[in-house]
């Protein structure tokens, strides 16, 4: 990678993060205000504290975890300040407090974040902030100001959700396409070496789909705490709806691609018009892409899938091998997928093609993620 398309990435994850930076500067100023002008409390050391840990949180992660943290550092402070007040600081003070605090936070949740956030902030109070004249309570009730103010920048200026998935949803079907692709030119030209290099590329499309499943997550919780967020709810569904069955249709082409390179190894005879139905999914896939991106029905996606399935052989020429069997039948998988992808039902979508003796819903012939 050249050292410009290094810092056009570094430039855009920058970017894609700054909305969630400017929440965190503004909410931690707020909540040193709040508690420091409001409360009274002269050093709140713990407000933006909270307030950075939520927000840093929310940006990937669930609005759960948010949660957790807010109390796992009320917590932390609220048993070290009341504990090393009363029996001072030391080695022995530190570990009981860190196991008292932990404790705690197990009996309150069975979560991990609670139970090492509230351990991490009885360390900071024990060690580097022991306790002051103002009191316990005065710094517990500044971590949950700061998580309070945190959870209300989330909802009150939240990222766009829309955005966040279909950035991730984009690199999905862009992989999926050009792993069609890929296929369709290995097997029209015979290429052995491009059907090797298009499975390995696809290979590394699983951690494209577990973080557009990761954005869903966070997309689908920031539409449920923020009213300005509300409206998406309805995009954010069908893009809910297409994940799975995108997913799926990931799966199946690992398996095309396979028995492809294995076909092509074997010199066995493929159908002259899998090239073009292969190329004619990819073109689907970038249509559901788009569509889903403008908030449309995906109807041309569908009107792309059909056709492709219209010209789907039910039977292939004599002396065709096992690995072509599989192609055909995994080619009839991904149709089906992207059918079901762009909002028909599955029972429709497997009627849409002619019958065949092969599992339409490619269980049983995908081994996984390989």
């Amino acid at each position: 990678m050249t050292l410009r398309e290094t810092t056009r990435l570094r430039l855009l994850r920058l970017a894609s993060r700054t909305p969630s930076i400017l929440q965190c500067s503004a909410g931690a100023a707020a909540a040193w205000l709040v508690a420091k002008d409001v409360l009274g409390h002269p050093r709140p050391f713990f407000a933006p504290v909270a307030v950075v840990v939520c927000i840093g949180v929310a940006m990937g992660r669930r609005v759960r975890r948010m949660l957790e943290m807010v109390v796992g550092v009320s917590l932390g402070v609220g048993v070290g300040d009341l504990l090393i007040a009363r029996i001072g600081s030391g080695a022995w003070q530190l570990g009981l407090v860190v196991a008292l605090a932990m404790a705690c936070a197990v009996l309150l949740d069975s979560g991990a974040v609670i139970a090492l956030q509230a351990g991490s902030s009885a360390v900071l109070v024990a060690t580097l902030l022991p306790p002051s004249g103002t009191g316990g309570s005065a710094r517990m009730l500044d971590a949950l100001v700061g998580g309070v103010i945190g959870i209300a920048a989330v909802a009150l200026f939240p990222i766009d959700p829309l955005a966040l998935v279909h950035r991730h949803g984009r690199v999905v079907l862009e992989e999926l396409a050009e792993a069609l692709e890929g296929a369709a030119e290995a097997i029209a030209a015979g290429d052995i070496p491009l059907a090797a290099d298009s499975l390995e590329k696809a290979r590394g499309s699983q951690k494209a789909v577990e973080q557009l499943h990761s954005a869903l997550q966070t997309g689908r919780e920031i539409a449920l705490v923020s009213p300005l967020r509300w409206h998406t709810r309805g995009r954010l569904a069908r893009y809910q709806a297409a994940a799975t069955p995108i997913d799926h249709a990931l799966r199946n082409i690992r398996v095309l691609l396979r028995r492809t390179l294995a076909a092509l190894r074997d010199r066995e005879p493929m159908p002259p018009e899998l090239p073009g139905r292969l190329h004619g999914l990819a073109e689907t896939a970038r249509l559901l892409r788009d569509e889903l991106a403008e908030g449309v029905e995906p109807v041309q996606a569908r009107r792309s899938a059909l056709a492709v399935a219209d010209g789907v052989r039910t039977s292939l020429a004599a002396g065709s091998g096992f690995s072509t069997n599989v192609i055909t039948a995994q080619l009839r998988s991904i149709t089906v997928d992207l059918l079901v992808a762009a909002g028909t039902d599955r029972e429709t979508a497997t009627a849409a093609l002619p019958p065949s003796a092969a599992d339409p819903s490619g269980i049983g012939l995908d081994d996984g993620p390989g």
